[in-house]
């Protein structure tokens, strides 16, 4: 299931989400232009489990502490980044209205680091760099299907060579997506094929938690 639209209106602009877009957009071509130089790149600025939970890291390396954000706006190919910024553009902008822009951007960054820190407890010994914004994309998720589980969403459904696009409830596709998440991280191990699937796991759940501390509140 790919997810196109949905029909969730919002009240303000999301600058925040758009420019997050754009951030990450503009990074992932910087990264580009590195040619040769792209995968060392990933492995110096990406949140590499064994140093970021013994909080060490070499010396030519940053911090862990500043890889663990860094690593959010890193993406290792094209359809990395589209299927996150996908995710980001459809769900993004209703959550920053229920929240407002500046928590929201609290709210984006501390799901994407409880992600972090889930993948690298699950793989304490890995010295493979997690990068993506898809740990902070999933706690938008999380925060979608707890505040608008009946939202409609615009999906393309693959029925072998046949497309169809339907109107699917968001608790559908969200649930259909982290239980997705959870078997292919439980059948891997944790990753499987350069995908850190427990960190979308851990995003997922930080924002279920953390969508009742951030959201407006109604007066």
């Amino acid at each position: 299931m790919i997810p196109l639209k949905d029909d969730n209106p919002t009240t303000t602009y999301p600058y925040i989400t758009v420019g997050l877009i754009i951030i990450n957009g503009l990074i992932f071509i910087y990264e580009l232009s590195l040619g040769r130089h792209f995968e060392h790149f990933l492995n110096k600025y990406g949140a590499i489990p064994v140093f970021v939970l013994n909080m060490t890291s070499p010396i030519e390396y940053p911090p862990p502490y500043i890889t663990v954000f860094t690593s959010m706006f890193l993406h290792g190919g094209f359809f990395h980044i589209a299927g996150n910024m996908l995710y980001l553009w459809i769900f993004g902008n209703n959550i920053e209205d229920s929240m407002g822009h500046l928590r929201f951007v609290v709210f984006y960054l501390i799901s994407g680091i409880i992600a972090v820190y889930t993948f690298s407890i699950v793989n304490p010994h890995s010295t493979i760099p997690m990068v993506g914004a898809s740990g902070a994309v999933s706690g938008v998720l999380g925060a979608y299907l707890i505040l608008f589980p009946r939202a409609k969403v615009l999906t393309l459904i693959p029925f072998g060579f046949y497309m169809q696009i339907v109107k699917v409830p968001a608790l559908f596709v969200l649930g259909m997506w982290i239980v997705i998440q959870l078997i292919n991280g439980m059948v891997s191990g944790g990753a499987g094929g350069g995908v850190a699937w427990f960190a979308h796991v851990g995003g997922f759940l930080a924002g279920i938690v953390l969508v009742g501390l951030f959201k407006k509140r109604r007066g």
